[in-house]
């Protein structure tokens, strides 16, 4: 009996494809051989569809990053919080967790992302019958050879927008951890590694609790943030409008492409961040500099939300017992993965405002999305109405600034 590898039949094919798990009309599927009916490129095959050509050394990041937002904004209309989070996750190689309520672009905005970098995309539709297996990718028992033939899931691939996680039940949401941490998945007795880069943008509703599973805690902390996509404004809104498209055009647009379920047309975007762009950028970001001050303000905020016993007076925390004052609404706080997140999104952000360097607002504005997700609040938080947002705003003013 042998175990061979064969190109997958698993899953979607391209951006804009039908997602696994979903049928062509949306609808989803039952079973999971109903996910068996795409094609995923085999590894060589994803490595040769990323482009491979270098950005000239001499462009500079911020112009870079300028057409970058453009290019975004052809599509995205405001969200410029949203925008500036998926560009961060970019460039520090992390992963996104987005919530907002239905028909706010995350899904736009992800799928415009993968266009702009030019990177393989995959939808994944998370239902409550889906299985670890169509995600991964499974054994498959090869009839004419006595052997067993690896198929490959739907995570093989450079950008994978997992749509509406918290509607899949744990066992598949901990599918997602190894691929996450890792970058490789373990099929059977052998592991496979994962195209290079590797990002997960995962998307929740955060008003439908119905045939919903809460994120176990160790997959939110996989996530390097946690962006709230709120409504637009009345003037975005108009602008929004603009993007509408006639009746008579409608049908014929949809057949071409260029016009989605809504009547909304899509432009045509330039790849303007492939490999070589992102790595000028990445290597720009690497060059702010940060001041032993502020990685001691790193750590200090990051240490003020645990409410641990050993913390102390050395935190730069003002002295209380646990769960007394604040921390009778926090059951567990950030861990060091959140201080690393803490750290990178700061540089980045002093990146994005033209700084080399980084400063205290650096690091404030960072924390909301870097920390919101990681806080376990108590019952006492729910019962007065706190929210996770609100105890990082009290938890910035207990950390005194360098």
């Amino acid at each position: 009996m042998e175990l061979t590898e064969k190109p997958g039949h698993f899953g979607t094919s391209s951006v804009g494809a039908s997602p696994v798990g979903a049928r062509a009309d949306g609808s989803s599927s039952n079973t999971s051989e109903q996910a068996l009916s795409g094609q995923v490129p085999s590894e060589q095959a994803l490595s040769e569809q990323v482009p491979s050509e270098q950005a000239p050394s001499g462009l500079d990041p911020l112009d870079l990053l300028k057409a970058a937002r453009q290019e975004m904004a052809k599509r995205i209309v405001g969200q410029d919080e949203m925008i500036d989070g998926l560009l961060t996750a970019l460039i520090a190689g992390g992963h996104i967790l987005l919530e907002g309520v239905p028909g706010l672009a995350k899904t736009r905005a992800v799928k415009t992302l993968a266009e702009i970098t030019g990177l393989v995309f995959k939808r994944i539709q998370f239902t409550p019958d889906l299985l670890p297996a169509d995600l991964t990718g499974t054994l498959v028992w090869e009839q004419a050879t006595s052997s067993f033939s690896v198929r490959r899931g739907p995570v093989f691939a450079n950008v994978i927008l997992a749509d509406e996680i918290n509607r899949a039940p744990a066992k598949v949401q901990s599918a997602l951890l190894e691929a996450m941490e890792e970058q490789q998945v373990t099929i059977g007795e052998k592991s496979y590694s994962l195209p290079s880069p590797f990002f997960v943008l995962a998307t929740q509703n955060p008003i439908e609790h119905e045939g919903t599973y809460a994120l176990p805690e160790a997959e939110l902390d996989r996530f390097l943030l946690k962006l709230l996509v709120p409504y637009p404004d009345p003037e975005q809104e108009l602008h929004i409008l603009d993007f509408a498209t006639p009746f008579g055009k409608k049908d014929a647009g949809k057949k071409s492409g260029k016009i989605n379920s809504d009547g909304v047309s899509d432009a045509t975007l330039a790849p303007v961040l492939g490999p070589g762009a992102l790595e000028i950028l990445r290597k720009a970001a690497d060059s702010v500099f940060t001041d032993e001050q502020i990685l001691r303000y790193i750590v200090s905020v990051v240490a003020a939300s645990r409410p641990a016993a050993s913390r102390s007076s050395a935190d730069g925390v003002r002295a209380g017992r646990p769960r007394e004052g604040l921390y009778r609404y926090i059951a567990f706080g950030g861990s060091p993965r959140a201080s690393i997140a803490l750290y990178r999104c700061s540089r980045i952000r002093a990146f994005f405002e033209g700084r080399s360097f980084v400063t205290p607002e650096d690091v404030k504005a960072a924390a909301f999305p870097v920390l919101r997700h990681r806080l376990v609040l108590s019952y006492e938080a729910e019962a007065d109405g706190l929210d996770p947002d609100t105890v990082i705003s009290r938890i910035l003013t207990l950390v005194p600034m360098p």
